[in-house]
Parts: structure tokens; sequence; C-alpha cells
């Protein structure tokens, strides 16, 4: 496990340089979980470190291999100066410890929601997880693991989040494409959904 995380905040750091900050959140039963912050010109970047330690597993099976499965990294980015964003350290470790709390398997197209602000004021409950592969390169690891992912996390406003489960992830994307949607700003209204 650790020399797995030592292997992924070493990608984090080769693809996002050296991070400014970080935190550690612990839930009862889970493992640790770190959430790293790196400045890039007028974004700044959030990474989880942790996720990815153990395998993602089919909550329906009765048992969870320890080796293969989809393993996962968050990532969210935004810009800086425009809200207190510092305050999503708790909820993205919440969301990278749902694998182990809720027995969920992140994947490109899905919705995490807190209930709650992303942070203090954010118009954003919830996540629209992307495709990886973009910011941070996926991490091979030796077989059978499956490679580590880094997932960029969208921040979705409620009525985002409502329309995406009508029409789905792709027509989401679409609709903030069509409308030249600022997905890194703080504080960003809802894309028009009519």
């Amino acid at each position: 496990m650790a020399e797995i995380l030592a292997l992924v905040e070493a990608r984090l750091r080769s693809a996002l340089g050296e991070p400014d900050a970080r935190a550690d959140v612990t839930f009862l039963g889970t493992d640790r979980i770190e959430v790293l912050r790196f400045l890039d010109g007028d974004v700044v970047r959030y990474a989880t470190l942790g996720m990815s330690a153990q395998p993602m597993a089919d909550p329906t099976s009765p048992l969870a291999d320890p080796v293969k499965g989809p393993r996962a990294e968050l990532v969210l980015s935004v810009r800086a100066g425009l809200a207190d964003t510092d305050q999503v350290l708790r909820p993205l470790a919440v969301l990278a410890a749902s694998p182990q709390v809720e027995g969920l398997i992140v994947a490109p197209g899905a919705s995490l929601d807190l209930g709650d602000p992303l942070w203090p004021g954010a118009p954003f409950t919830s996540v629209l997880v992307a495709e990886s592969g973009g910011l941070v390169e996926d991490l091979e690891l030796d077989e059978p693991m499956d490679p580590v992912r880094f997932l960029p996390l969208l921040p979705m406003t409620r009525n985002e989040a409502a329309w995406k489960r009508v029409r789905g992830a792709q027509e989401l994307q679409e609709r903030w494409l069509t409308h030249g949607t600022d997905l890194r700003d703080p504080l960003r209204t809802s894309v028009p959904l009519d």
C-alpha cells in the first residue's frame, strides 16, 4: 500500500509540481486520505492521495479482491482567490473514502453528491466524475493490478445534477461546452438547461 501511494504521489508531483500544502483526514474504519494542494498560476488544484491504496470493490461481490479492481484518485481544479476553496479538503476526503465506506466504484460519468456545499457559499453540492488521462496520466502498476486513474471532478449545481440524472453526463458536458462554461469558476451559476 505505501509503495503504491509513493508512486501515486510521485506521479502527481511530476504532473502538477510540488504541493504547497497537504492535509489528512481519517474516518472511522478507513485508511487515511490526504489532500494535496498545488498552485498553478491562477488555478489551484486539489488531489487526493490514499483512495488508490486499495482497489475499489463491486458492492455486490461477496469477497473483495485485495489486488485486482479499479484504483483512482480525485483531482479538483478551481480558480484561486475567488472563494474559500481550501475548505474543500474534508469534502474531497469524504468523496475519496466513499469506495471504502459505501462500497462505491467511482468511474467517469458518475455523480458524487455531498448534500452540502463543497466549500462555504459554494453553489455546488455534487461533482461529475470526468475521464482520466488529461491533466495527470494514468499510473500503470505491476500485473495483475489495475492502473491508478486520476479522475477530474467537475462541480455541479443542484439543477445541473438533477438534469444530469435525467439526460446523462454526456449531454451535460455538451451543454457546458456549448455555453462556454468555465468549470473552474468557483462562483459560476448553473448553465442554461431549457
